[in-house]
Parts: C-alpha cells; structure tokens; sequence
C-alpha cells in the first residue's frame, strides 16, 4: 500500500485512523520537517490556543467553525500521541483506551449496579471514586494540585469551589461584598503609599490579587463562570471602543491622548448600544 492509498479512507469510521495516518507519515522520514522537528514543549502552546479558539465558537453559537476548531484539538491531541509513541511512551490507542475505562469505572451507575438519583450525586459519586482510584498517591493536602495548568482566573474558581465542598465558604453573596469592600480599603492604603512611575510594592501586589480572588468567589457564589463573565465584559468593552473609533475617524481625528475628553464622551454615548 503507497503514502496515498494509506490515508485515503472514504467510509467516516475510517476517518480517525485516516488522520493517525497522515500525522505519522507527515513525522517519517522523507515527510515534514517542520512536524518531525516537534516536541511535546514546542507545541504545548498551539494545545492552548486551539481549545480557546474552540471555546470562542461554543460561546459564540458557531457551530459550522466549532467543527473545524475541534478538529484542530483532535490533531494537538493525535501529534502529542504520535511524539509519545515515537519515544517510546504511550500511544493514540493507549489514550483512548485510558479514557474509555475511566469513563465506564466512574459510571457504575450507568455501567454497574449504582443507583444514582440526580446530577448532584453523579458528581459526589465521581468524586468519590476518584479518591479511590488515586489509592496511595493521594495528594498530601486537599488542594494539592487543583485547577494545576489552568490560567490563574478558572484556577481560583475551581479550588473556591473544592474548599466550598468541606464547608470553607461565605454564607452568602451580600458577605461577600462586605469582603470585596475590605479589600478595595486595604489596597486603597497601599495605593497612598504607592508612587507613579515606581515599581508596584509586593504589599499592592497582594492586595491587588486578594481583590481578585475575592470577586471571583463572589462570580462563583452567584453560579457565574467568572471566565465567561470577563469574556461578555471583554467583548462590551471591545463594542464599546470601536464605536468610539469609528467616531474620531469620522471626525478626522486618530486615537491620541490629546483627544481624552472627546473620547470620554464617545464613551459614554456608546453605552447606549449595549445589548
């Protein structure tokens, strides 16, 4: 069988060994370079940006560039088991084969003879058997090695959200606020002490991060995604500021700072668009 006949595979079950294929002759010899230069490291990075990229469709409704922003996760996932099966480690069907167990173990209730009511105690039990499976490598403390790898923001949500579980959390959204109001005045103290222009003091960066965490936990307390929160301000803001843009370019004047008040104002006018 040549190169072409080996990944042509019309039938759609075919479709998955198609692809295994083509990432193994594009790492072979006489193949890609740039793709057998790679390293698990080198494009830890293009894991990261196509899962965001997948996350902007899902939240956006596409759902023609969700399929192509999948597919680009399914190829991170089948190059780092084609880097790991060329050294030696573990391969794509070792991948699947570890998920595909996991999956049917923490589903007795599905699987087994579990009786399970609701989603609430789904999720207890999962917990619960995932203890069990970590056996004597169970971390040395109860946050040990929560939201590891995730940015700093899904990272606090989600050892908020452990700590909560043994009871360790604010009654209440309102008690939460009275928190973020004693943050604000501690780093409003390290503010008067903080010079423009000098290098922010370890004391306002800590503040500055107690404030976040705090208003983070609120998100939480309120069943908010904090992420997706940002996200819908992120993009209010974008709206915002190009509306204002497209203003001064009408105008004939470009974005300068010599053009702050008029900006403030277009700013204020283009409140009146929010949706």
């Amino acid at each position: 069988m040549n190169d072409s006949e080996q990944i042509t595979c019309p039938q759609d079950q075919l479709q998955m060994e198609r692809l295994r294929a083509i990432m193994h002759r594009l790492r072979a010899p006489g193949g890609c370079p740039w793709d057998a230069d790679q390293t698990h490291q080198s494009i830890v990075t293009n894991l990261i940006e196509e899962t965001y990229e997948t996350v902007d469709t899902i939240r956006r409704g596409d759902i023609e560039h969700m399929k192509e922003e999948l597919g680009d996760v399914l190829l991170q996932v089948v190059f780092h088991s084609e880097i790991a099966e060329g050294n030696g480690h573990f391969t794509f069907d070792d991948v699947a084969r570890g998920i595909s167990e996991k999956l049917v173990r923490r589903h007795p209730h599905v699987y087994a003879d579990s009786e399970i009511k609701n989603s609430k105690e789904v999720l207890m039990q999962w917990d619960e058997i995932k203890k069990a499976e970590k056996g004597g490598n169970a971390p040395k403390y109860y946050l040990d090695k929560v939201g590891d790898g995730l940015p700093a923001i899904l990272k606090a949500a989600k050892i908020q959200k452990k700590a909560s579980k043994v009871g360790f959390d604010w009654p209440n959204a309102k008690s939460i606020l009275t928190k973020i109001e004693e943050e604000l005045g501690e780093l409003s103290e390290e503010l008067e002490e903080h010079k423009e222009g000098e290098e922010p003091s370890e004391a306002l960066k800590n503040e500055l991060g107690d404030l976040l965490f705090v208003v983070i936990n609120l998100a939480r307390k309120l069943k908010l995604n904090p992420e997706e929160v940002l996200d819908r301000t992120n993009k209010k803001f974008e709206k915002r500021f190009n509306y204002l843009e497209d203003q001064l370019k009408a105008e004939g004047k470009p974005l300068a700072e010599e053009h702050q008040l008029r900006m403030e104002e277009l700013w204020i006018e283009a409140k009146q668009f929010d949706s």
